[in-house]
């Protein structure tokens, strides 16, 4: 079969101490030319990187193919190539169809033009006859669900606003390859199950999906074959399970902390989630039978309500082991919360999780806004002395609990 996507010793090369702009202004030759002589002086080679080194794959017709790999890897600039908004180094990409791209918030789209506007301009672009968008329409209207606003300029659109509206152009203008980034992250927690079974009916209709996430879950659930990318090479192309496998095993994810700088254009942000063991030390590795526990801190900069912050625990293969919120056990948690600095703690007891690699998501939401979303870590429960282990059994399951079993003749 005639591949629909053919990646050839895809290279990508940047200058670090250059710009990374084709045109440049007189200004800013002046500028650099004022900073020139109070630079560093690096050794050759020093200021060069490459986001991609010889990446091969292809893609056949109606594949649902997911891009996986750290911070880092290459993802983004991979898709970005795909879409045509930047140029490779060296290497080729054959694209046979029309190509679909939502890789940030609005892409595409022009602030000043109302929604309605922007629909027909990106079904322009697309390749979309006016007769073809008219038709599509209403479908996009309701999917999006901004029915209300659709003749209001975007600039007035919330986050979520844009990303629905930015991810049903995408999806039902019908282009041949769909190019979705981690960009569902944002907005509401429904229309993220909404955009991934919209990619599951896409792929079923014959056309193309390269999807871009760090939820394993998601990855899991919509692809059957993967790409593992590190430091802008292929380390693995195979069976989503293989392939999500490898990624969680390999060292690739550990990471026992999280941090980032608070954004004051987010009205939440995520600024660290930690692991701690008993002794109170950072750990990515944690006994069978110890107690740890998830320290998150976040910054709020404008008062909400309803919000709570929450995990989720999954396996190495992606299924979800359990997610817990805050709220849970103090509803008053979902009143009002002016700015500040927060920290919340949540304690997972011993002898309760079984052997293995875990991933931990960590996310603050509302009913119906994610305001902000990570995949914060991975790290290991190991084996000081299992039920399992006692007999030599490695036993199955996501729980291996300490259960009180009462015995007595009858």
């Amino acid at each position: 079969m005639q591949p629909i996507i053919k990646v050839t010793n895809l290279s990508k090369q940047y200058d670090l101490g250059s710009s990374t702009s084709a045109y440049v202004t007189i200004r800013e030759t002046l500028m650099d030319l004022a900073r020139k002589p109070f630079r560093s002086r690096r050794r050759n080679g020093d200021s060069i990187i490459w986001a991609l080194k010889d990446v091969d794959f292809e893609v056949a017709p109606g594949e649902v193919v997911g891009i996986i790999g750290r911070n880092g890897a290459g993802k983004s600039t991979l898709l970005k190539i795909l879409s045509r908004i930047t140029e490779p180094t060296s290497g080729r990409v054959e694209l046979y169809g029309r190509v679909g791209s939502l890789l940030e918030v609005g892409t595409g789209f022009h602030p000043e033009l109302s929604g309605r506007e922007n629909i027909y301009l990106n079904g322009s672009i697309l390749g979309m006859s006016h007769k073809e968008i008219a038709n599509k329409f209403d479908e996009i209207v309701a999917f999006a669900e901004v029915e209300k606003f659709i003749d209001t300029p975007v600039k007035r659109y919330s986050s979520g606003m844009y990303v629905r509206l930015a991810f049903a152009v995408a999806a039902h203008l019908e282009p041949e390859i769909l190019i979705v980034d981690e960009v569902l992250a944002v907005g509401d927690f429904a229309f993220q199950q909404k955009c991934l079974n919209k990619m599951q009916d896409v792929s079923t209709h014959g056309r193309t999906v390269l999807f871009v996430s760090h939820n394993m879950g998601a990855i899991s659930r919509l692809c059957r074959r993967c790409v593992l990318l590190n430091q802008g090479e292929v380390l693995q192309i195979g069976p989503t399970a293989n392939v999500v496998q490898t990624y969680m095993s390999s060292g690739l994810s550990d990471r026992s902390e999280y941090r980032k700088a608070a954004s004051p254009d987010k009205a939440i942000t995520l600024t660290r989630v930690a692991l701690f063991s008993t002794d109170n030390r950072l750990r990515s590795e944690i006994a069978y039978t110890e107690d740890f526990r998830f320290v998150l801190e976040y910054q709020v900069n404008e008062n909400v309500s309803g919000v709570s912050i929450g995990v989720g625990l999954f396996t190495g293969d992606g299924t979800c082991a359990l997610t817990t919120a805050d709220f849970d056990a103090h509803p008053e948690l979902l009143g009002a919360r002016t700015p500040g600095k927060y920290q919340t703690e949540v304690s997972i007891p011993g002898e309760w999780l079984n052997t293995g690699r875990y991933s931990l998501d960590a996310y603050v939401a509302s009913k119906s806004v994610v305001y902000d979303s990570v995949e914060a870590m991975t790290f290991n429960i190991v084996d000081n002395g299992t039920p399992g282990s006692r007999n030599g059994v490695q036993r199955r399951g996501i729980l291996q609990p300490v259960l009180d079993w009462k015995t007595s003749t009858v």
